[in-house]
């Protein structure tokens, strides 16, 4: 898969940097959770979600790249899991349910979207009163890995972002050299 400022992004690499099984199970996905994965691309965790969450669980997942949700289709019917629900389309406009996620998720996404805030603020309307968002992303430093330095955010702005949604950030920690996970709920609650 090539990602943003053209660098290759496959499972092996991904699993060198962090371990995202422990990513999804410190969150506490668990089965018969309701999972968004925003800017999917060809699935990587909507796949790991898929699995964790089980036959009782639902995983939305949502990609403006046709190709990369065709590709996520394929990988999920060769692996049997029928709990994804996929959508071709701008995570600007996508609100897939209300108050019916326990997860949001974005991995290496945020930074991509033409109106991150937009995208939070559907986050919001998506998560149940005791919904998770979560953000894994890269840090803000120079490496041969991963999207221009420019277009980074820092934990930072990410938390700045979160709170200007309405999100009431709960921990921001590593996850490996390269990324941070920021988590956060609503702060209506």
């Amino acid at each position: 898969m090539v990602c943003h400022g053209g660098f290759s992004l496959d499972d092996a690499k991904r699993r060198a940097w962090y371990n995202p099984d422990a990513i999804l199970h410190d969150l506490g996905l668990r089965a018969g959770r309701v999972f968004i994965d925003v800017g999917c691309a060809d699935g990587f965790f909507t796949l790991l979600a898929a699995k964790a969450v089980g036959a009782t669980g639902i995983v939305y997942a949502v990609d403006r790249d046709a190709q990369a949700i065709e590709r996520l289709k394929a990988k999920a019917e060769q692996q049997n899991l029928y709990n994804i629900r996929v959508k071709v389309g701008a995570a600007e406009e996508t609100v897939f349910c209300t108050a019916c996620a326990d997860f949001v998720f974005y991995s290496m996404a945020l930074h991509d979207f033409e109106d991150p805030l937009q995208v939070l603020r559907n986050a919001k309307k998506m998560l149940k009163p005791t919904g998770m968002l979560a953000d894994l992303d890269w840090k803000k430093q120079r490496n041969a890995s991963g999207p221009p330095f420019e277009i980074r955010f820092s934990e930072q702005e990410a938390v700045e972002l979160m709170k200007t949604a309405g999100f009431m950030v709960v921990n921001v920690k590593d996850v490996g050299p390269y990324h941070y996970l920021v988590t956060a709920k609503s702060n209506e609650r």
